[in-house]
């Protein structure tokens, strides 16, 4: 119950039932694994992952020590997840399903479900947009706290190889 009171502040962006936006700018974490929630929130507070808005609201003004970030991780994994999502437009659809079980699934699970266990992130049923704008982030290097073999990888591959695996993605059933 505490979590749902600090989740508060987090509606502004993520929606009461953390379903973020279809455009790209905030993303859907209703469901998502508790431990990947903490780690996500650990690593905007120490500039391990960047975004002004989040580095804000994750600060000691807001979240003041490690049980409040709990809680609000424990919070956000017990709502259900979102769906529907946005999707893309399905042209690049068949080779980004391709490429994710190929290059992806061997982490994130053939149907994206993610591990809490292994702090995997669930990535099924995620906003297209949001998915596309992280990838590219992460080939970048504009993503510190992804691994060097996830940035290789990522950054290997198309434009149209990362908006087919986000658009394959987005329309995983959302359930797993």
């Amino acid at each position: 119950s505490r979590g749902e009171q600090l989740f508060d502040t987090c509606r502004a962006c993520h929606n009461s039932d953390g379903s973020g936006t279809s455009d790209g700018n905030v993303a859907a974490i209703g469901g998502q694994h508790y431990r990947v929630v903490l780690q996500q929130l650990v690593d905007f507070r120490h500039d391990k992952r960047w975004d002004i808005r989040m580095e804000h609201f994750v600060d000691r003004h807001h979240l003041k020590g490690p049980q409040e970030l709990a809680d609000v991780a424990a919070y956000v994994s017990s709502l259900p997840r979102p769906w529907p999502p946005s999707f893309g437009d399905g042209k690049d659809l068949k080779l980004g399903a391709g490429v994710y079980l190929a290059r992806c699934a061997g982490c994130h699970g053939a149907t994206g479900q993610g591990s809490n266990a292994s702090k995997t992130p669930r990535i099924a049923g995620q906003h297209h947009a949001y998915t596309v704008r992280q990838l590219q982030d992460a080939a970048d290097g504009r993503r510190p706290n992804m691994t060097n073999l996830h940035t290789r990888i990522v950054s290997q591959l198309s434009f149209d190889e990362i908006n087919g695996i986000a658009d394959y993605l987005s329309r995983l059933a959302a359930r797993n």
